[in-house]
C-alpha cells in the first residue's frame, strides 16, 4: 500500500508539473501568434533610450510570459544592425523584470478566476470568427490551467508534510544553497521556462516543505537557467546577437552567484522581503532583477564596448552558406526517402533566404559592401540548389511514384521556384535598391523609414513562420500563414497610399526616395507571397481550402497580374 501511494505521488506531482509547464506555453504560444507582430514593432522602436528599451522588453515579456521568447525576437534585430547590443541588452533586462512580474501575478489565488478563464477561453476558442479571437481564448485557457496545476500541485504535497523522509531532503537542500543553486538551474533549462520553474518552487515554498534558503538559491538558480536557454537558442545566431545574449548570461550569472554567497552569509536578510516565506522568495526573485536592472543600465555602453572586445567581429557579416546539399543521388530508388532529402534542401534553401533578407534590412540603415557581397553569394549558392533540385526530382520523376509521391514531387518542385524567385527579390531587388539609397546620397523621410522596416519586420517573421510550417506541417500554423499574406497585402497597399499621401504634401525626402520606396514595398509583399506558398498544400490535404477564396489557383491569378502592373511602373 505504501509502495502504490509513492507511484500515485509521483505520478500526480509530475503530471501537475507537466500541466504547469504546458500551460506557460500554451499562453506563450497564444500571445506570439496573435500580437507577434505589434510586439516586434514595439521592441524595434523601443531605441530612444536604454530605459524605454527596458520597460518595452518588461511589457513583452508579461505579454509572452516569457523573456527567452523576447531574447529571441530582439535577437532578429540586433543581427542585421537595427538595434544596437547596448540597447538588445536593456530590453533582455526589462525583458527579466517582465518574467519575475508575471511570476507574482500568477501566484494571486481567486476562487472565481479558473471558472471565469475557461469559460470565456474556451467560448472564444471555439467560437471566435477571427484568428486573433481565437489565439486570445487559448491565452485565457493556458491562464486557467496555470491556475488549476499549482493547485494541484499543492494537493499533492500536502501529504509530504507528515513524510520525514521527504522532510529530510528538503531541509538538506535548506543548508545546501550551492545543491540547491544548481537544481534550480538545471530544472529551468529542463523545462525551457523559469516562470513554471519559479512558480513550481515557491508553491512548495508555501506548503511548507522547502526552507526559505533553499528556495531563494533555487530561484537565483532558475535565474542562471533562464538566461542559459536563450543563450542555447542563439548558437546559431550572427555575432551581434550572441554578444547579447551571451553578456545577458554573464551579468545574470554573476549576480546571482554574488546574492548566492551574501546569503549564505546572512539568511537573515530574507526577512526584509515580506513576511511569509512564499511571499519572501517570490520577492527576491523580483528584488534580483530590479537591482540587475538598476546596476546595469547606466553602465551598457562600457558592457557593449567590452563585449565587441571579447567577441570581435568575424570578417564576412553574412557568412557562408554552411552544411552540404541533402540531396543523395543513392536514395533515388527510394522515393519516399529521396522526397523527404527534396524538402530537406527547400528548407535549407529557405533558411538561406531568411538570413538574406534579415542582413539586406541592415543595408537600408547602413550600407556595408562585404554584407551586400555576402548576400549575392548567398543568392547565387541559393540558384544553383534550385537548379540541382530540379535535376534530382527530374531524375526521380523517371521512377515509377505511386499518385501520392507524383503530387509531392510537384508541390516540392513548385515550392523551390517560389523560393528561388524570393532569393532574386532578395539578392538583386532590394539589396539593389538599397544600393540605390546609398548612391543616389539620399535618405526616406522618418515616416518612410519607419514604415520599410516595420513592413520588412512583419515580412521576416512570416518567412520565419512558413520555415516553421514546414518543419512541423501543422494545419493551424499553414491556415495563420495563408490568412497573413491578404495582411499583408492591406498593410502594403496602406503603405502605399501613405507614401502618395506624403508626396502631395511635398516631403522633400518622400520625392527623392519615391521609387526606392514603392518598390521596397513591392518586393518584400512578393518575398511573403513566395513564401506563403508552403501552407497552400498543407491545406489543400486537410480540404480547408475547398470552401476558401484562397486557392492555388486564385494564388497564382493574383501573381500574374502584379507582374504585368509591376512592369507598367517600372516604365513610368
Amino acid at each position: 500500500m505504501q509502495d502504490s501511494q509513492i507511484i500515485l505521488f509521483i505520478l500526480h506531482i509530475a503530471g501537475a508539473a507537466a500541466l504547469l509547464i504546458w500551460a506557460v506555453r500554451l499562453v506563450r504560444t497564444g500571445v506570439e501568434r496573435a500580437f507577434s507582430t505589434q510586439l516586434r514593432l514595439w521592441l524595434r522602436r523601443s531605441t530612444k533610450s536604454r530605459f524605454l528599451a527596458a520597460g518595452m522588453g518588461t511589457a513583452a515579456a508579461i505579454f509572452l510570459q516569457s523573456s527567452t521568447a523576447v531574447a529571441i525576437m530582439v535577437s532578429n534585430f540586433v543581427s542585421r544592425g537595427s538595434i544596437a547590443t547596448g540597447v538588445g541588452l536593456a530590453i533582455l533586462l526589462g525583458a527579466d523584470i517582465g518574467s519575475a512580474i508575471v511570476a507574482q501575478i500568477l501566484l494571486l489565488r481567486q476562487d472565481f478566476l479558473v471558472p471565469l478563464l475557461l469559460l470565456v477561453g474556451v467560448v472564444l476558442f471555439l467560437r471566435g470568427d477571427r484568428p486573433r479571437s481565437r489565439q486570445i481564448g487559448r491565452i485565457l485557457i493556458g491562464l486557467a490551467l496555470i491556475f488549476v496545476s499549482l493547485d494541484m500541485i499543492r494537493a499533492a504535497t500536502a501529504p509530504l508534510l507528515d513524510s520525514s523522509g521527504t522532510l529530510a531532503v528538503m531541509q538538506y537542500l535548506g543548508r545546501d544553497g550551492l545543491t540547491a543553486f544548481v537544481i534550480g538551474a538545471v530544472f529551468a533549462w529542463v523545462v525551457h521556462s523559469s516562470v513554471a520553474a519559479i512558480l513550481l518552487v515557491v508553491t512548495l515554498v508555501a506548503q511548507g516543505l522547502l526552507p526559505a534558503y533553499g528556495a531563494a538559491a533555487m530561484v537565483l538558480g532558475a535565474n542562471l537557467g533562464g538566461a542559459f536557454i536563450a543563450y542555447v537558442l542563439t548558437l546559431t545566431s550572427p555575432l551581434p546577437a550572441r554578444r547579447m545574449v551571451v553578456f545577458n548570461l554573464v551579468l545574470r550569472g554573476g549576480l546571482a552567484a554574488l546574492v548566492l554567497v551574501g546569503l549564505t552569509m546572512n539568511t537573515a536578510v530574507l526577512g526584509w522581503l515580506g513576511q511569509a516565506e512564499a511571499r519572501q522568495v517570490i520577492n527576491l526573485h523580483l528584488a534580483f532583477n530590479l537591482a540587475l536592472a538598476a546596476l546595469s543600465l547606466p553602465f551598457l555602453g562600457p558592457i557593449a564596448r567590452l563585449a565587441e572586445f571579447a567577441m570581435p567581429e568575424r570578417p564576412d557579416p553574412v557568412g557562408e552558406l554552411g552544411p552540404a546539399t541533402a540531396l543523395d543521388d543513392s536514395a533515388l530508388d527510394k522515393p519516399d526517402q529521396a522526397l523527404v532529402c527534396a524538402a530537406r534542401e527547400i528548407l535549407a534553401m529557405g533558411q538561406a533566404i531568411e538570413i538574406m533578407l534579415r542582413a539586406v534590412g541592415g543595408l537600408y540603415d547602413r550600407w556595408d559592401a562585404g554584407t551586400a557581397e555576402g548576400i549575392s553569394k548567398r543568392g547565387e549558392t541559393v540558384s544553383k540548389m534550385h537548379f540541382d533540385l530540379k535535376l534530382f526530382l527530374a531524375r526521380l520523376n523517371r521512377r515509377e511514384l505511386d499518385e501520392e509521391g507524383s503530387q509531392r514531387s510537384m508541390e516540392l518542385a513548385s515550392l523551390a521556384v517560389s523560393f528561388d524567385a524570393a532569393a532574386e527579390l532578395v539578392s538583386r531587388n532590394l539589396a539593389g535598391l538599397a544600393k540605390r539609397l546609398h548612391a543616389e546620397g539620399v535618405a526616406f523621410s522618418r515616416p518612410g523609414q519607419e514604415e520599410i522596416s516595420d513592413f520588412h519586420d512583419r515580412v521576416l517573421g512570416n518567412v520565419q513562420l512558413a520555415l516553421n510550417v514546414m518543419m512541423t506541417q501543422n494545419p493551424e500554423e499553414a491556415r495563420e500563414l495563408v490568412a497573413a499574406k491578404d495582411k499583408v497585402r492591406d498593410v502594403e497597399q496602406h503603405l502605399q497610399r501613405n507614401h502618395l499621401g506624403r508626396l502631395r504634401e511635398g516631403l522633400a525626402e518622400s520625392i527623392e526616395t519615391s521609387s526606392i520606396h514603392q518598390e521596397t514595398l513591392r518586393a518584400l509583399k512578393q518575398v511573403n507571397t513566395s513564401f506563403t506558398m508552403v501552407g497552400y498544400p498543407i491545406l489543400t490535404r486537410t480540404g480547408d481550402l475547398l470552401s476558401s477564396r484562397l486557392s492555388g489557383a486564385e494564388a497564382e491569378s493574383e501573381d500574374r497580374p502584379k507582374k504585368r502592373g509591376k512592369g507598367r511602373r517600372s516604365r513610368s
